[in-house]
């Protein structure tokens, strides 16, 4: 059964909504601008300790952050958005048709 909202529900759950997204954003921002940070300074403090620019940069240890962090930031993404971010029925209708006009060229 669906429920009917009032105008005043739906500001409500729609402003939610807005605040969720928004939060996500600040800390999609947030991680962006701390793992640079954080991974300029492993790569100074590798060079100090004598590896070269390339050893330094292309070592994954400066970056473990990076993937546990993001970890938390595709949980959050799927919270957020949900699974149908990804995969809805509007993706696959496009993909379809696109499939479909692809083999029409081929012709």
């Amino acid at each position: 059964m669906e429920r009917e909202f009032t105008q005043e529900q739906k500001y409500v759950l729609a402003r939610k909504r807005v605040e969720k997204i928004s939060k996500f954003y600040k800390h999609l921002t947030t991680y962006v601008v701390v793992n640079i940070f954080l991974s300029a300074i492993f790569i100074v403090g590798d060079m100090n300790d004598g590896d070269t620019f390339t050893e330094a940069f292309t070592n994954y240890h400066n970056y473990k952050i990076w993937l546990y962090w993001g970890i938390g930031i595709v949980f959050q993404a799927l919270n957020t958005f949900g699974v149908k971010l990804f995969f809805n029925k509007d993706w696959e209708e496009k993909k379809i048709k696109k499939y479909m006009e692809e083999q029409s060229r081929k012709r």
